[in-house]
């Protein structure tokens, strides 16, 4: 029984107001490692500093997945694609390639002559790096067909183990694909020694279907997506092959049972917006206690899951976080996630402070927005952010943006009791990215809003003195 290997595509659709945070575009790939999904898809790197780190984050983190990285034709961007991927269990790198005149010399510049000399050298290269390298032969079904023929064979003969041929228009009916595949087998017959892969737009509400008729027609890979938005749908194909699958001779590793949970999940990220009124991007997520230290835990086992976290330290803090992690463990027995992220906050990257806070007043009201007034000071200079929020913290921190003038990724916020009584102090984490790496800051205080507030500030003097430096 053939195996059909789910591609999933969901972070590479383009869909109206489909934004996700650097977090989530860690998260959605851990989520579909655990579903069984072949294949994760990634963007490629448009921003060198920050792709290469969430392509670096991803790989440390999914531990079965192929994952699979689009580089663009020419030596450097496989060279900087590699460099991020490098360390993924299971890398692959993708070529892609327009293969209809149109799209030949409108998006890329090049006569056929050109892209297929580009097509070649960039698979070849490829090559050299990992042996999984797909080529996927964007809008296939309105190329010339002889064309077609010769690129789809020189891809494999450079060394391609998977071919994606792509409708680019999602104009394309299940019978007129099916004779479309029979073709291509009978004029490149070197396809049968590698994975025919599919990819379709859903512009006709008739991809999933082209699915199903692509597998019967040999297709063993398809590009499917957990969050459908133009795509083929993850969720009916797989319940599609495990239903009827034995008829076709095809199974799918696909784990149905745990299939609307973690599809419902990824749906809720992909629909969370930013509000105006709100600093938060996605609301505040529950962490899960996934890190379990103890004192018998080296500087190896803290540092990586310091680095499962999320965080990229130097060596020199690395060492100070490690020295607070042992003063702790010989008092505590466990040290979990979020006191893991409470050391990270106060040993590591201690910096001047370059934005102080000189005062602060929130007013709140269950009918009405909350309102903070905050005043700070840089360099002796004050400044004043007035905004409304969601609540006292939101609207805090949205009076802290007003006046830097930007936003920053809230990538966590912890909250936590750290003694009792009427005057118990609260310790506040908060967890900010910027060019993608992740700086926290700790704050503590009888007013949570308060410790929030500190907490802020705190990372965001991280991010001032390092950016500075660069």
């Amino acid at each position: 029984m053939d195996q059909i290997r789910i591609s999933d595509v969901t972070m590479k659709q383009n869909g109206k107001d489909f934004t996700l945070s650097f977090k989530e575009k860690i998260e959605i790939p851990k989520l579909l490692d655990k579903l069984g999904v072949s294949v994760i898809e990634l963007e490629g790197i448009a921003q060198p500093k920050i792709d290469a780190l969430r392509i670096k984050s991803v790989a440390s983190t999914v531990k079965n997945s192929i994952i699979a990285v689009p580089v663009q034709l020419c030596q450097e961007s496989i060279d900087a694609t590699w460099n991020a991927l490098r360390e993924a269990k299971h890398p692959r790198l993708q070529v892609c390639a327009s293969v209809s005149t149109v799209q030949m010399e409108y998006l890329f510049k090049k006569k056929p002559d050109a892209m297929m000399s580009a097509i070649c050298e960039t698979i070849s290269a490829c090559s050299r790096k990992t042996t999984d390298v797909e080529f996927v032969a964007d809008d296939a079904t309105r190329s010339d067909r002889a064309f077609l023929y010769k690129a789809i064979d020189a891809a494999i003969g450079a060394g391609a183990k998977t071919v994606t041929v792509c409708d680019a228009t999602g104009a394309i009916l299940p019978d007129e694909l099916g004779e479309f595949l029979d073709d291509l087998y009978e004029h490149v017959p070197a396809l049968r020694s590698v994975t025919l892969g599919l990819s379709c737009l859903n512009e006709l509400a008739m991809a999933d279907a082209c699915a199903i008729a692509a597998i019967k027609h040999g297709v063993r890979e398809i590009k499917a997506a957990a969050y459908q938005i133009d795509r083929i749908s993850l969720s009916n194909v797989a319940r599609l092959i495990a239903a009827k699958g034995d008829t076709w001779g095809v199974c799918c590793p696909v784990r149905t049972v745990e299939m609307n949970r973690i599809v419902k999940q990824i749906a809720w990220m992909c629909e969370t917006r930013r509000s105006k009124n709100s600093p938060f991007d996605n609301g505040v997520a529950e962490m899960g206690d996934e890190i379990s230290l103890t004192a018998h835990d080296n500087i190896t086992a803290v540092l990586k899951a310091v680095e499962k976290l999320g965080y990229d330290l130097s060596e020199e803090d690395g060492a100070h976080v490690y020295e607070a992690f042992r003063k702790i463990a010989q008092r505590r027995d466990v040290i979990t996630s979020r006191e893991l992220d409470t050391i990270v906050a106060s040993a590591a990257m201690q910096v001047p402070a370059t934005y102080v806070l000189a005062s602060y007043s929130i007013t709140a009201s269950n009918t009405s927005s909350s309102m903070a007034h905050m005043q700070m000071e840089k360099n002796g200079q004050k400044l004043e952010g007035v905004a409304l929020g969601d609540g006292p913290v939101d609207a805090a921190f949205l009076a802290i943006e007003n006046i830097l003038g930007c936003h920053y990724e809230l990538d966590d916020f912890q909250i936590r009791s750290v003694t009792e009584g009427r005057e118990a102090m609260g310790e506040t984490v908060v967890k900010l990215r910027s060019n993608g790496k992740l700086y926290s800051g700790r704050g503590t205080s009888t007013d949570i809003v308060g410790s929030s507030i500190q907490a802020y500030i705190n990372a965001l003097n991280k991010i001032t003195y390092e950016e500075a430096e660069a």
